[in-house]
């Protein structure tokens, strides 16, 4: 009776596995091998040099457009009124520009003024915190500062030789271009300061909570 009765079927065993081995060891043929190809990425994204070509172009068109029409604008028209108008815009469009846009792009800075519902007015400077994947490049970096210092240390040269040559009629424009190019100089200044201060920050939390456990 015992041997009339149906003995549950033994599996047979896998092509290459042995009764007895543990379990891990049927799955080391099939094992998923994960490659780090993060390191990779992240360097081919570091090495590209612009990685925001438009954002670039604009930084850069026009404050150095604001400054060749205020050399050249006697070239192309008599008009003083003409000349007066166009640059105060390119003036404008550049403050618009970087402030909103190639700031936030190309270094993840941005700076505003923010009133609360009191009516109390104060201003607001804020570094992002990014990944070196989403980084800006070392070059548009260099990019942005460059241009960012440069063309008010040419404006401030236009004032002075706008002075020292009398010509009255251009000087109200001339202020403008310091007063606007330096708002947005002293704002990412401040800004670079504030994210120094955030990390520093952040680096003393960590060693402090290092420290706990000791």
């Amino acid at each position: 009776k015992q041997a009339g009765k149906a003995q549950p079927g033994r599996p047979s065993p896998l092509p290459g596995a042995l009764w007895g081995s543990p379990p891990q060891a049927l799955g080391d043929d099939t094992e998923d091998v994960s490659l780090d190809l993060g390191g990779e990425e992240e360097l081919a994204l570091r090495k590209a040099q612009i990685r925001h070509p438009l954002a670039t172009f604009f930084h850069l068109f026009f404050r150095v457009s604001a400054i060749i029409t205020y050399l050249f604008c006697d070239w192309f028209s008599n008009s003083f009124v003409a000349c007066f108008v166009t640059i105060l815009l390119l003036l404008s469009f550049d403050f618009w520009s970087v402030k909103n846009v190639t700031g936030r792009l190309l270094v993840g800075l941005r700076w505003w003024n923010q009133i609360d519902e009191d009516g109390t007015s104060h201003w607001v400077f804020e570094a992002r915190r990014v990944s070196m994947t989403a980084a800006s490049t070392e070059a548009e970096a260099r990019i942005f500062w460059l241009g960012l210092i440069i063309c008010p240390v040419i404006w401030t040269v236009f004032f002075f030789s706008t002075l020292f040559s009398l010509k009255l009629k251009w000087l109200a424009l001339v202020i403008a271009g310091i007063s606007l190019q330096t708002a947005n100089l002293y704002g990412y200044i401040h800004c670079k300061l504030e994210g120094q201060k955030s990390i520093g920050r952040i680096t003393s939390r960590f060693f402090v909570t290092a420290d706990i456990p000791k």
